[in-house]
């Protein structure tokens, strides 16, 4: 697992999707996609989203919110889809890793994304928060996002910051 990421080459882009709305270009890039699911959606607009994160070149999807472990499967089965549904010949460079995040605060979506969402062989500089609701709040979600990757800024107490994420991780990972 990479985890040496500096803070100067990431870049952060917020995208406001309401419900069964029509989709944005987006060029394909390998990115880290966060999907906020605050509103209820029709599968087939699910799948239509889904096939869409993966053509944009996301290779960790990590979603939160209403039914967010159905995101998980839809975001596979784009995947799977492309591969005619063959495991096997998914090269490693166009897997994309898929995680739901239930019943925790959206900073914990965020924490993951920032702390655990690496690719073994490709840089993923770029991160996707891909907000599913009704209303725009931009300022606010960035705002949560960018207060989280504060905490975990190692610098003036490493030791201190490093028990703090090493904490959550370790809650993330045994509360499933």
């Amino acid at each position: 697992m990479r985890n040496d990421r500096r803070e100067d080459t990431e870049i952060v882009e917020y995208v406001h999707l309401p419900s069964e709305s029509a989709l944005p270009k987006m060029k394909s890039l390998p990115r880290r996609v966060v999907v906020l699911v605050e509103q209820t959606v029709s599968d087939s607009w699910q799948d239509e989203v889904s096939n869409w994160i993966v053509d944009s070149g996301c290779l960790s999807m990590m979603a939160w919110g209403i039914n967010c472990s159905s995101w998980d499967d839809s975001v596979d089965h784009a995947n799977l889809r492309r591969f005619d549904y063959d495991f096997d010949k998914i090269p490693d460079e166009e897997f994309v890793l898929t995680t739901w995040h239930n019943d925790e605060p959206m900073s914990e979506v965020f924490f993951y994304c920032l702390m655990c969402a690496f690719h073994p062989t490709i840089e993923l500089p770029l991160v996707t928060i891909l907000h599913i609701a009704k209303n725009e709040r931009r300022e606010e979600v960035l705002k949560i996002y960018h207060q989280e990757k504060r905490v975990l800024a190692i610098e003036e107490e490493p030791a201190k910051y490093k028990i703090h994420w090493l904490s959550r991780l370790k809650r993330l990972v045994f509360s499933r």
